[in-house]
Order: structure tokens, then sequence, then C-alpha cells
């Protein structure tokens, strides 16, 4: 930054510490690139508001010349004019000099494959591979698929959380335990190096994530994020939900993908970051709607099945609860990133407690049974299709999504 600019901060700092609101310049500052995640993160963990002003005033002096300008874009557009004036008072005009373009290797565009709803049957077992799939499984063809023949292939990181604090007022997540232990062999036969975590605290969480973010994954092809923990519904801009430390704090699935996108994790620029939630995406209970019989096959969940909803309010029908606002950071760099949710955004995910969640036993089957020839796209839709057909207690639906920016097909390098 430049001296004159620091020094109007410093001359201002008193005014700022007093009056400033940094919690509605996070999403900004981080859209803008003049913090990075984890830097706001340390500067929520200074406390109050006014520790949290006076650390973002000092950590802005050290970030280079278009950090003042910015601030004061980042001001005006979250209300704080008079904060802003104030600077500008004396201040030479800044003008505001585009950021260093970098090369970008475009993809080349493919058409996605599409499976022909006329045909009968539409049930898992009858889905088509699409034309895209190589004849005979292996890799697709030049341009048309990531690269993914590294051995190992990457980290797969695996956060398991069961046992919850008292004070948390979370239930405990049985059979979450037989997730985990699936999850942990099916990516090791896909020839990743699997670590996993259990019952970790909110800032663990995010120290787990950081530090996966720090290795150097140079010589891989791919990172995997599986969490299973209580969710909930939160505000944001791009990817939805929130997943609970056994503390009672969560963590937005937004913030996870953060840690490990092109912009905080350099080595895995270009690369596929998979993203597996087997959480809750809110409160709303699916009833489904009425559909012709042989749309679906008949399927039940057993009567001890268990939501990782997090109840928020009570009402007379104990169904009704609520969600919990939050910050909304942005992704500033999206692209090769799949985020697939057990459940869509608002809504509860089963788990059956002798046998762990609808979501991650069709999963780990269709894995099993489809990896060697079919792209993750396609067996994430099959996946889809599965789950949709069981009921808990007979009565209550599921479905599972993805919110995919990946640019390329992907298949899996399965182990014989």
């Amino acid at each position: 930054m430049d001296e004159i600019h620091k020094n109007i901060l410093q001359r201002n700092r008193s005014n700022l510490v007093k009056d400033l609101d940094p919690s509605k310049l996070y999403d900004g500052l981080l859209e803008k690139g003049i913090f990075t995640q984890d830097m706001i993160d340390e500067i929520q963990s200074a406390g109050t508001r006014r520790n949290q002003a006076r650390q973002l005033v000092q950590d802005l002096e050290t970030r280079g010349s278009r950090a003042f300008p910015l601030f004061l874009q980042c001001l005006q557009e979250t209300g704080q004019e008079s904060l802003a004036e104030l600077l500008q008072n004396g201040a030479p005009a800044v003008t505001l000099q585009p950021a260093t373009p970098t090369q970008v290797v475009r993809p080349v565009i493919q058409p996605l494959p599409f499976m022909d709803g006329n045909k009968p049957g539409k049930d898992v077992e009858k889905l088509e591979i699409p034309s895209s799939s190589p004849p005979g499984g292996g890799k697709p063809g030049p341009g048309r698929g990531y690269k993914m023949d590294a051995s190992p292939c990457g980290y797969c990181l695996i956060i398991n959380n069961m046992e919850f604090e008292p004070h948390s007022m979370l239930k405990n997540r049985k059979g979450s335990n037989i997730d985990c232990e699936k999850l942990e062999r099916r990516f090791k036969t896909l020839n990743f190096v699997v670590e996993v975590r259990t019952n970790l605290r909110q800032k663990q969480i995010k120290h787990e994530l950081l530090t996966l973010s720090k290795k150097d994954h140079s010589q891989y092809d791919c990172c995997v994020v599986i969490m299973l923990s209580h969710g909930t519904e939160v505000n944001h801009n791009r990817f939805p939900g929130a997943v609970y430390g056994v503390d009672g704090q969560y963590v937005p699935v937004q913030h996870i993908t953060n840690y490990l996108n092109g912009q905080h994790c350099p080595s895995l620029q270009g690369k596929p970051k998979l993203f597996f939630i087997q959480a809750c995406g809110g409160d709303e209970r699916d009833m489904g709607f009425e559909v012709s019989p042989d749309e679906v096959e008949p399927s039940s969940g057993g009567m001890d099945d268990q939501t990782d909803a997090i109840p928020m309010s009570s009402s007379s029908d104990s169904l009704s609860m609520s969600d919990e606002p939050d910050a909304r950071p942005t992704l500033p760099t999206p692209s090769d990133i799949l985020v697939s949710y057990s459940t869509f955004p608002g809504y509860v995910s089963w788990r059956e407690t002798q046998s762990g969640s609808w979501y991650v036993q069709t999963l780990d089957c269709i894995l099993e049974e489809n990896a060697a020839t079919v792209d993750l796209v396609t067996m994430l839709m099959m996946v889809n299709n599965e789950v949709s057909q069981n009921s808990a207690k007979g009565l209550y639906k599921q479905m599972p999504g993805s919110f995919n920016f990946l640019r390329k097909l992907l298949y899996f390098r399965t182990q014989t």
C-alpha cells in the first residue's frame, strides 16, 4: 500500500475502530481478493467488533496498492459511506488499475450426454452409459476428461461427526460410523490417500481444511472432502447449507469449498475438487407427490430412520423448524469444483441407525458397480434416481443433488 494511504488509515484509526462494521465487509474483501479466507478467519478470531475492526485496518496496510481504493468501494457498497468520505478527505484521487491478467486456458466445450426418456425402464439398472464413456472403460478421448492417472490419485479427507457435546443440543448420529467405513474403503479402492477425522469442533474442522489446502497437491490429480454430520440451511451466494461441528457451531459449505479453490490452493488449480455432504440442507420433510405405478419401484426405510436436521424452533406439529442467517462469502474461483449433497437444499437427509444413510449406501454401491466405466456426473444421477425411490417411515422422501462446476468428464481410476 502507498505510504499516503497508510497514513490516512493510521490518522483515522480511532474513528474506524469506533464505527466500522467488519462483518459487512468480509464478502466484498474476499470477492475483490483483498483478503484470503484464512486472513478473514484470523480477523474474526480477534473477538469483539472493535478488535476485529482494529485487526482489519492493520492487515489492510499490508495488502498492496489496490487495497485502499477497493476498501473504499467495500465501504460504499455496505452502507458505510460516511467512513469512505472520511478517508477520501485530503486523499489524492485514486485511479484503480485493473489487476494483471492471467493467461487462461479455456476448455473445449463438449455437448452433454443425454438419455432417451422414451425408452422403457427408468430404474437404475437400466440407465444406459452415455456415448461419451470410452468403450470398455479407461480414460476418455483427449481434452474430454480430467487427468486421473496419478498414483495415488490424491487426498481424501473424511470428517465424521457422530458424538455431539451436550451443550450443543444435537443428537448423536448413530450409523454414521458405517457410512465412514464404507467411504474410507471405497476411496482407497479408487486410489486415494484417505484420512479420517472424527468428532471435530468447528475450529478443528477449519484447521483440518486449512491443513489440507496447504499440502502440496502438485503430484496428484484430484482432491476429495467428505463431510458426515448434522447440517442446517444458511444464506449463501453459491453453495447452500452448513455442516455442524460437535460443539454446535457450524461451517458453511461455501467456506468449506473456498479452502481448496484455485485462489487459496494453487497446487489444485485446474484439478477436480470433489465435496460430498451427508447432512441436512434444512428442516423441511418431503412427502413426495403421486406418480404412476410404473414410474418408481416401491422402497421403504426402517422405523428407526433419523434425520441430520437441526430443529431451531418448535411448533404444534413438531415439523416446523427455522434456519439461522450467516455471512455470505463468495467463491472467486469456482471452476473444477463439484459439491454433491445428500438432499435437496432446505430438506432433511435420512439415515438408518443400523445400515447408515440412504445417500452413502447408494453412492457406495453405484461407485462399486460403475466407477470403472462411467463418469462421476452420470453416477451421481444414478444415485439421485435410486435414493428418490426410498421412503422413510413409509411417508417421507429424499432427493440428492449436485452443484457442478467441473469443466470435463471425470473417470475414477479403479484398482484391480
